[in-house]
C-alpha cells in the first residue's frame, strides 16, 4: 500500500466539525474524502490526527491514507494542487508526504498544540471578533497561572470532559500551559499528549472563571479529584479555539 500524509489548515466556522458524519456532509473530513473518490474514482477513508469540534479551527491539522499501489500513480504536488483546485477556500491543503505504511495520523501522534483567544482589552477587536471569545469582566492572570499549575501534569481530566459516558481512560498528561497578553488579546496555549471531548474548552472556560474570582486556583486539585463534569467551569464557546500543531514521536522528543 502506497500511504500518503497531508498537512492541512481550515477555517472551522462553517463546518460540523472535523469527523464524518451520517446525518450532514458539511465536515472537513467529507470534504476531503469526496475529493479523494473524485481523484482514484473509489472510496478513500482519511485519518486525522484528531476530531476537531464544529467551528474550531486548525492551523496545522495532520491526515494520512492509503491506497493500493496500482492507485499511486499521481506526484504528492499533483495530490496537493488536485485538493486545492477543488477545495472550498477555507479549507487548505500545505503540504503531501509519502509515508512509510504503518505511519497513522491519528495512533502516531505524540502530542498536540491547541490555543484559545480570548478578547479583554477595553475596546473589543472588530476585525477579528468572529475568532476571539469576548470577555468584558477584567481578568486576573497571576491567578489564571496558578489555577493552571495545577492542571499541569498527569492526572484523571473526567471532569473536564463532556462526554459523560466515556467508558476509555481519561488520564491524560498536559506538559505546558501559557498564557500571552498582547494588544488585548489573551492566548492560552495547551500543550499535552492528547485532550478528551470538550476538554481543551472546558479547561478555559474554568481558567476563566479563575480570572473573574468566580473560582478559587485552590479548587483545581477538588475539582480534578471530583471526575465529574459538573465541578469543572463553563464550556467556553469553539470559534476562539485553534489546533496550532500536532507532533510526533522525534518531533516531541525535540521539543522536550
Amino acid at each position: 500500500m502506497a500511504n500518503f500524509c497531508l498537512i492541512l489548515q481550515y477555517d472551522g466556522t462553517r463546518y460540523n466539525g472535523w469527523q464524518r458524519q451520517g446525518n450532514t456532509p458539511n465536515t472537513i473530513q467529507e470534504k476531503l474524502e469526496t475529493i479523494l473518490e473524485q481523484l482514484y474514482g473509489e472510496e478513500i477513508d482519511l485519518n486525522g490526527s484528531g476530531r476537531t469540534d464544529a467551528g474550531v479551527h486548525a492551523l496545522r491539522q495532520v491526515a494520512n491514507y492509503r491506497i493500493p499501489r496500482v492507485l499511486s500513480r499521481y506526484s504528492c504536488q499533483e495530490i496537493q494542487d488536485y485538493f486545492n483546485d477543488y477545495l472550498p477556500a477555507d479549507i487548505r491543503v500545505l503540504s503531501v508526504q509519502k509515508m512509510e505504511e504503518r505511519f497513522h495520523a491519528r495512533l502516531n501522534a505524540a502530542g498536540k498544540l491547541y490555543e484559545y483567544r480570548i478578547d479583554c482589552g477595553e475596546v473589543a477587536h472588530v476585525f477579528d471578533r468572529r475568532y476571539l471569545y469576548r470577555i468584558e469582566e477584567p481578568l486576573n492572570l497571576q491567578r489564571m497561572q496558578e489555577a493552571a499549575e495545577y492542571l499541569t501534569g498527569t492526572h484523571d481530566f473526567r471532569s473536564f470532559c463532556a462526554n459523560r459516558q466515556m467508558k476509555k481512560s481519561t488520564v491524560r498528561t498536559i506538559y505546558d500551559i501559557s498564557f500571552d497578553l498582547n494588544d488585548g488579546i489573551l492566548t492560552i496555549r495547551y500543550h499535552g499528549d492528547g485532550f478528551l471531548y470538550n476538554m481543551v474548552r472546558i479547561l478555559t472556560g474554568t481558567l476563566i472563571e479563575v480570572g473573574t474570582g468566580d473560582t478559587l486556583p485552590s479548587q483545581i486539585p477538588r475539582i480534578l479529584e471530583a471526575k465529574d463534569r459538573s465541578f469543572a467551569g463553563f464550556t467556553a464557546p469553539p470559534q476562539a479555539l485553534f489546533l496550532v500543531d500536532v507532533f510526533y514521536e522525534d518531533e516531541e522528543e525535540n521539543k522536550a
